[in-house]
């Protein structure tokens, strides 16, 4: 009897150990800096800064029109617990900025990067987004350079928020920044391949309105209106003879906005159309090697330059994984 009361005790400490450890971890993953965001692009810029010293929350599911999501009632409890909001600003997310101001904790700060990366003299006023409507055209991530300015500022706020992981984000963020500038120049290296009456871009949905320039293509124009609505008969026949008129070889539309009427501009503008781009939908579920930032603008541009007549290998093993290190 006294030799099965040991083994039993025995048997209770370990047990309780165990719970122990388990709650040790609970507690340690809770003390995780609470990051919430929108957009998965930017959930996956913090992610390589903030590494596992952070837990990201993306509001916006992917595959979801950003411009017009209203976040659910849900949204309000994560907006409460969050350390610290990092939307992208320029009027992309107005009903979740809405929603964080209102319910956000007063010493949470909110960051809205794409008003901090970009002065107002640099703001794009285009097809989809007329200076009439105040509202600047939002896509900044699509763009390398600009996404080294995103990372630069949530090294900073990430910083500001948790000082001991200073070195630790720095470290990260070093990393992730040397990887979009080895894009940029894979990037340079494919479009400079498109012969020079194709570099032209014709987008459903408004995308690209920062990376195109630096990269020597000219946007002809975007089919989506300012309203996200499908565009009118007369549009969409302005949109064909100006696409005939210009030579444009394809036109690209977005796996978020699928469009009847882009097949039908395509084929009476002799056109290819192409429906696969993405500007805030990464490549496979979040875990995946290549569900970054990064493995979307790859895809995109391979995309972009084979359809355009150009040679992509440039882009042909390139790293898309996450560059982020474990703290120790």
């Amino acid at each position: 009897m006294t030799r099965f009361r040991f083994a039993l005790s025995l048997s209770l400490f370990a047990i309780a150990l165990s719970l122990l450890g388990a709650a040790c971890g609970s507690d340690a993953q809770d003390d995780r800096l609470l990051v919430v965001t929108t957009v998965a692009p930017l959930r996956n810029i913090i992610e390589e800064v903030g590494g596992d010293r952070i837990a990201v929350v993306a509001l916006v599911p992917e595959g979801t029109n950003s411009h017009t999501f209203d976040p659910p009632p849900s949204a309000v409890g994560e907006i409460e617990k969050a350390d610290l909001i990092i939307i992208n600003g320029l009027n992309l997310e107005l009903p979740t900025l809405e929603l964080a101001e209102a319910n956000a904790a007063d010493n949470t700060p909110i960051v809205l990067l794409g008003n901090l990366a970009v002065s107002p003299d640099e703001y794009v006023f285009d097809f989809s987004f007329p200076e009439e409507d105040g509202n600047p055209n939002p896509h900044l991530w699509t763009a390398p350079h600009l996404a080294v300015e995103y990372a630069e500022i949530v090294l900073g706020e990430l910083t500001k928020v948790d000082p001991e992981g200073a070195n630790y984000y720095s470290d990260n963020a070093d990393l992730f920044i040397a990887r979009l500038w080895e894009l940029d120049e894979a990037i340079a290296e494919a479009t400079a391949t498109i012969p020079l009456a194709h570099r032209k871009l014709i987008t459903y949905h408004d995308s690209f309105p920062y990376f195109a320039p630096r990269y020597g293509l000219e946007i002809i124009g975007a089919i989506q209106p300012s309203d996200f609505s499908e565009p009118a008969p007369r549009e969409v026949a302005n949109l064909i003879g100006q696409i005939r008129d210009a030579g444009v070889p394809a036109i690209f539309g977005s796996e978020v906005f699928p469009s009847e009427v882009l097949e039908t501009i395509a084929k009476e503008a002799g056109a290819v159309q192409v429906s696969t781009l993405s500007d805030d939908d990464l490549p496979g579920t979040p875990g995946d090697p290549g569900n970054t930032l990064v493995g979307m603008m790859v895809e995109n541009v391979r995309t972009m330059v084979t359809v355009l007549g150009g040679d992509a290998s440039a882009l042909d093993g390139f790293d898309t994984s996450s560059t982020w290190q474990p703290s120790e």
